[in-house]
């Protein structure tokens, strides 16, 4: 017991330091589909002590449709539209833990929004955990294709030299929630105490 205590007071300390640090900035999480951003997200605003909110599910309470209805209703480009004016909102307000949906970051505009406003960080998945994460989902309009493997390695080569530019980078890999959101906290307080390394993408 007498072990566990200090690094349980340190825990809270270096979570106090990182709300403290943030002040009114979000912490947004990037990447795609299936790296974890809305599971580490909730977890990492519990930690915090902070709200945690959705772009996505936000999305769909403004428009009233799932967001395949609105890729197959509407089409991509005003889906993308209506996710810039979502996420724009949603940098307001304080502090938070954000999840975006994969294609957010890759929006000029928004980029920019993240990084004036907040702390961006990149859930980084390999490809074969993505897929393995998404075949057990229905929602996902991207992958609606004869190729879901073939799509993933497409959007992968896209997106990941975009997501770069990310403030954080945590390696998302199967291993339990809570060692993620670990690394993230670790990370967080790292970047945000001015350490020269707020990159995590050690293999466990």
């Amino acid at each position: 017991m007498s072990e566990t205590a200090p690094t349980a007071a340190a825990a809270r300390s270096q979570e106090a330091e990182i709300v403290a640090a943030l002040g009114q900035r979000p912490v947004v999480l990037v990447g795609m589909m299936g790296a974890g951003k809305s599971t580490v997200g909730r977890r990492l605003a519990l930690r915090l002590g902070l709200p945690f909110l959705d772009a996505d599910t936000e999305i769909e309470s403004a428009a009233a449709m799932t967001i395949p209805e609105i890729f197959e209703t509407h089409g991509e480009p005003h889906f993308r539209d209506g996710e810039a004016r979502v996420i724009a909102r949603l940098l307001d307000g304080g502090a938070k833990v954000l999840a975006t949906g994969g294609g957010a970051f890759m929006r000029e505009e928004t980029r920019d929004r993240i990084r004036d406003k907040a702390v961006s960080m990149w859930l980084e998945a390999d490809a074969d955990v993505i897929l393995r994460r998404v075949k057990r989902r229905a929602d996902r309009p991207l992958l609606k294709t004869a190729d879901p493997a073939g799509t993933i390695a497409r959007l992968i080569a896209e997106r990941y030299p975009v997501y770069r530019a990310a403030d954080i980078t945590i390696a998302s890999r199967d291993v339990p929630h809570e060692k993620i959101v670990d690394e993230c906290v670790a990370a967080l307080h790292d970047y945000l105490s001015g350490a020269s390394a707020p990159t995590l993408s050690e293999t466990p």
